[in-house]
């Protein structure tokens, strides 16, 4: 009787052990939810500055095993990327300028064909269709315009968070991209000792995802809006490079960029040359893309390390966007990964559970 008790003694102990490490850690989880909300206006530079590190990591660490100091390393890899994209801005910025002044220019045109459509599908449907009904005056555009600049500058919020943007981000991406390997180190001496070969081994998985998306599919979207801007320019369509960089941009969500992009070029294809040659060119230019992403691109720099499906990352941007706002949106694919890596990980212990297996009394 009195080993029995003792042993109910244990049991319950142990029970209790689990259920307040369980609050625990929905309590942490909790707190975590809450201070990313309330803090969510000035995290924006930290997120950029966390992701460039993580981006550059193992660049620097290259660089490391080559014999190069780590904080000499660090400057030098942050130093070339920065001047990296700095003259991609430089190179692109006058380009999508004259783009956009121009696709001002080429709005009446394509009203004025898209009305002549309207009216021949109206001819034959035998409907009567408003001749006006492309029309916009141009007060209610005006009024549009300004609502939306003024909100966009409102109070000089706008230039307050870009210098905020451009002087934080470097730093924090220069102190982290630093001190990576030494933060990595001192997050694994913090877990527990029981279960840290467990948490190691889930934190490596979710480093493998994440570096499949961060930078594997960073690199994919780069190639294809370099691919698609370059092509479509070559192509002579009007406003390629607006349309290329976008459609590779938005390349990281399957199949949207390339039919949104080949929907949106074919469409001002037949508007601007209305020769179906230089139609099929554009169409072929997407279809290559496709090809080029699905056999090439995605094997090399993404493999099977990310195992999202598209419905996920789908709801994972609309959840984020709908929450936290474009910050939200950064980070809806990278939390969309982890939350992916820890269900399949709670899926293996389920499976390998009693409740999944039945007890042994039960057999």
């Amino acid at each position: 009787m009195t080993e029995l008790k003792e042993i109910k003694i244990k049991a319950g102990l142990l029970s209790m052990i689990r259920l307040n490490s369980t609050l625990f850690w929905l309590l942490v989880a909790i707190i975590m939810a809450l201070s990313f909300y309330f803090l969510r206006t000035i995290l924006l530079p930290f997120v950029i500055g966390i992701a460039i590190a993580y981006f550059l990591d193992p660049v620097v660490d290259k660089l490391e095993e080559r014999n190069w100091n780590r904080s000499l390393a660090t400057l030098f890899t942050l130093f070339v990327f920065l001047a990296l994209v700095i003259f991609l801005v430089f190179l692109l910025v006058p380009v999508l300028t004259n783009q956009l002044k121009n696709f001002a220019q080429f709005l009446p045109i394509v009203k004025a064909k898209l009305q002549l459509i309207i009216d021949a599908i109206a001819g034959i449907l035998n409907n009567k269709v408003d001749a006006k009904i492309l029309d916009i005056p141009a007060s209610g555009l005006v009024k549009w315009s300004t609502k939306m600049l003024s909100g966009v500058i409102d109070g000089g919020a706008a230039i307050a968070d870009l210098l905020s943007l451009l002087l934080i981000t470097p730093l924090v991406a220069f102190y982290l991209l630093r001190d990576w390997d030494l933060i990595v180190k001192k997050v694994y001496d913090w877990f527990p000792i029981r279960h840290k070969d467990t948490l190691r081994e889930q934190l490596n998985e979710i480093d493998k995802t994440l570096a499949a998306f961060v930078r594997g599919q960073g690199t994919v979207c780069l190639i294809l809006a370099s691919y698609y801007a370059i092509t479509l320019t070559v192509a002579g369509l009007e406003f390629g490079v607006i349309i290329g960089v976008f459609a590779g941009l938005i390349s990281f969500i399957p199949f949207v960029g390339a039919i949104f992009g080949g929907l949106l070029s074919i469409g001002l294809a037949y508007l601007q040359f209305e020769v179906w040659t230089n139609i099929i060119i554009i169409a072929g230019i997407f279809m290559l893309g496709q090809i080029l992403e699905g056999y090439i691109l995605t094997p090399k720099f993404i493999g099977e390390a990310v195992g999202l499906h598209p419905v996920w990352v789908i709801f994972s941007l609309l959840a984020g966007g709908a929450l936290f706002g474009f910050l939200g949106v950064l980070l809806a694919l990278p939390m969309a990964a982890i939350v992916g890596v820890l269900f399949r990980f709670c899926i293996d212990c389920y499976k390998t559970s009693s409740y999944y297996n039945g007890s042994s009394e039960e057999n």
